[in-house]
Order: C-alpha cells, then sequence, then structure tokens
C-alpha cells in the first residue's frame, strides 16, 4: 500500500488485499477465458460481507464509510476487473435504494442485497442510448394496479447473474426507476460475449417485454428517475471505477517491476535500460497520482463536501486514463508475452480501456470537469474585475 492511511484504513486494505490474493487473483485469468465469473468467488464476497460494505447496519451491511468502499474497490480491481464491476454495480442499486427507496423497499431488499441473497444490476443504457441517459426509450405504464415496463437495455454488467435489477424507463411524468426481479414473467437475459475488457462481467442484453410489477416498485419520484436516482448511481459508479483504475495501476507496477527485475535483454536486466525506468517511473506516478485523486474524492463524499462531485470526476478522468497508459506500457515492456495468455497483461491492457468509457466517458468527464472550473474560478474572476473596475 502506498498511502498514508490511519489505522481502521490501513487494517481494512490489508485485509482486503489478502482476501483478494486467496480468492480472487490467482482465477482471474481463468475466469476472463471463460468469459464467466465463479458463484464461488461471489459467495466469497457475500460471506466476508463485502456486498453490503456501504449498506447501513439497520439492514444487514456494514455501514462503512465511502474511502473503506474504495479501497476495497481498488484491491479487487488490482486482481479483476470484472470482479470489481460486480460490486460496482451492485453498489450502485443497493445506494439508490438506501438513497431514494420507500421504508418497505430498503426494509425488502437491501438485507438480500447485502446478504448476497440477490445480486443487484443497473439496467439504464439501451442499444441507441449510452451518455445520454436522458434519451431513454423503455416504456412505464399503469395496467390497473401493476406497471408494465417495454424496452431493451443493453450493455447490462452483470446481466447474466443479477436477479434483482432496477430499469429506468419513461412513463408520463419522464424517465422513472423502477426494481424488477428477475422471475417477473417477461424479463429475459441475452448474454453479451467476446467483449475487449471485462470479460468476465457476465454482461447482457435485458428484454422486457409486458414485464408487470406492482406500483411499489417505483423508486423514488416518477420522473425524477434521472436527476434524482441515477445521477447518485452513476456518481458512486465513478467512484468505484476510479478507484478500480488504481487496482490496475497497481497490478501494472507490480507485474512490470517483478519482470524487468529478472528479464535480461543486450546483456543487461531490463530495469537498468533508461527507456524501460521512464515507462516505470511514469505508471508508477499515475498510480500516486491517482490513489491521492480517489482518496481526496472518498474523503469528500464522507465529509459530504459538495465538491465531491467534481473530486469524483477528476479522479475517475484522471485514474482511467492512467490506467490506460499504464496498461499499454506495461505489454510493451513483457514484449511477446505482454500479449500471450500466460501473463495477465492483455487482460488488464482490455479492462483498462474500458474503464474510459463506463460510468462517463473520458470525453464525459472533461466537459463536466471544465463545467466545475468555470463555476469555480469563472465567478471568481469576474468578482476580481467587478473589484478592479470600482477602483478605477
Amino acid at each position: 500500500m502506498t498511502l498514508s492511511l490511519p489505522g481502521d484504513h490501513a487494517a481494512a486494505s490489508l485485509e482486503f488485499r489478502a482476501f483478494v490474493d486467496e480468492h480472487v487473483a490467482p482465477f482471474a485469468d481463468e475466469a476472463h477465458r471463460a468469459q464467466r465469473t465463479s458463484p464461488a468467488v461471489v459467495a466469497a464476497l457475500a460471506e466476508r460481507g463485502y456486498l453490503g460494505l456501504s449498506i447501513a447496519s439497520e439492514f444487514g451491511g456494514h455501514g462503512a464509510d465511502a474511502v473503506t468502499l474504495g479501497l476495497l474497490a481498488a484491491e479487487i480491481g488490482r486482481g479483476c476487473s470484472s470482479l470489481r464491476s460486480l460490486l460496482t454495480v451492485h453498489t450502485m442499486v443497493a445506494h439508490a435504494i438506501q438513497r431514494w427507496g420507500s421504508r418497505v423497499q430498503k426494509e425488502t431488499w437491501l438485507p438480500q442485497l447485502a446478504s448476497g441473497a440477490r445480486i443487484g444490476a443497473l439496467a439504464l443504457s439501451e442499444p441507441e442510448v449510452g451518455s445520454d441517459a436522458a434519451g431513454v426509450t423503455a416504456r412505464l405504464r399503469g395496467e390497473g394496479e401493476d406497471l408494465v415496463v417495454d424496452g431493451h437495455k443493453s450493455w447490462i454488467t452483470y446481466g447474466q447473474m443479477a436477479t434483482l435489477f432496477l430499469v429506468f424507463a419513461r412513463s408520463e411524468e419522464g424517465v422513472t426507476a423502477v426494481l424488477v426481479e428477475r422471475e417477473r414473467p417477461g424479463l429475459r437475459t441475452e448474454p453479451i460475449v467476446d467483449l475487449m475488457g471485462i470479460r468476465a462481467s457476465m454482461t447482457a442484453s435485458v428484454r422486457l417485454d409486458g414485464c408487470h410489477v406492482p406500483a411499489a416498485n417505483v423508486v423514488g419520484r416518477h420522473g425524477l428517475g434521472i436527476t434524482q436516482v441515477a445521477s447518485m448511481a452513476l456518481d458512486l459508479g465513478r467512484y468505484t471505477v476510479a478507484w478500480g483504475c488504481v487496482g490496475i495501476l497497481r497490478a501494472c507496477v507490480e507485474a512490470s517491476v517483478a519482470y524487468t527485475a529478472r528479464r535480461r535483454q543486450f546483456g543487461a536486466l531490463l530495469r537498468e535500460h533508461q527507456l524501460v525506468r521512464r515507462m516505470v517511473a511514469d505508471m508508477f506516478t499515475g498510480l500516486h497520482a491517482s490513489e491521492l485523486l480517489c482518496l481526496e474524492a472518498g474523503r469528500q463524499r464522507d465529509r459530504r463536501d459538495p465538491g465531491a462531485l467534481a473530486a469524483t470526476s477528476m479522479a475517475k478522468y484522471f485514474a482511467s486514463t492512467a490506467a490506460a497508459r499504464a496498461a499499454t506500457d506495461a505489454v510493451q515492456l513483457h514484449g511477446a508475452n505482454g500479449v500471450s495468455g500466460d501473463y495477465p497483461l492483455q487482460r488488464l491492457l482490455g479492462d483498462a480501456k474500458i474503464m474510459e468509457i463506463i460510468e462517463g466517458s473520458s470525453q464525459i468527464q472533461q466537459l463536466t470537469i471544465a463545467d466545475h472550473a468555470y463555476q469555480e474560478y469563472g465567478g471568481a474572476r469576474r468578482h476580481q474585475e467587478t473589484a478592479a473596475w470600482r477602483r478605477s
């Protein structure tokens, strides 16, 4: 661990690292090739309470703070980005219910999510709807005492495994969030395979054809599915993805340092070549900087600081781009071994590229960060110009 952390966070990080070293990292390449996550590792996550880490203790979770959740995401991301994606989407669903759900919804679903009895997935994206979340075309209509959902959701992480979907569909009032259990008639999933990265994330298309759900399954208010429920869930998703990128960076540094310290070329260890050392220096610096940005974002989230949104966007943007660069360099340092299935580098490279796309692409983050910059510094400059004008 390269961060300076207080005792409780340091202890949690060591615990998470030991778990990943035993239960996750040794099996990540196998899961990548099989394009499936083993139920055994999900059961291990549930047994340790990690699926309910951020769920309030009154609902069976640990009530952990944002920094602790981030440290878990980083360690799981170091071992397997696909499994970190499970932590992300599952926690997003739980967080949405905990923040916007009714008391009955919280008492019904949160204990099941905390224990792993149910696995949550966020069903927002559609074949023609990605970054523009407000463009949702799935429909939600009333029929008697029920609601009926019709639509096609795509790129749903762990959609093959999930048993509780938080679906976003358009009602008369606007886009609305509604919980749909897998066993509801009219819901079916279709695997999406051969992805470039997070290949074990069991991604799926979700089709809803006349799927009836109780009206009580609406999370929050009708019409506020994007502005309230989705926006907060996606913000949390960006946060855990950012920390997951720290994990990828850490894996790249560990692999590259170990490999270049034993591999010889042109009569010397790779580590003695200056261009090799430059690449290692860049990825090591990227790791430290990403850790610090993520830690600051977590601390602001725990303080309920209004700047946490901007801090999270910056952490996600910087860490994801740094991870992509580091993975590219790590493959290069490993040469032909870097593109073989005998080393984890090709998996890390594909996973890192996906991180630049999911939970808000790098370009979307740039727009968001620029907005925050203009808000923070634009107002200050106008104030200075006004003061100067008055003095003149």
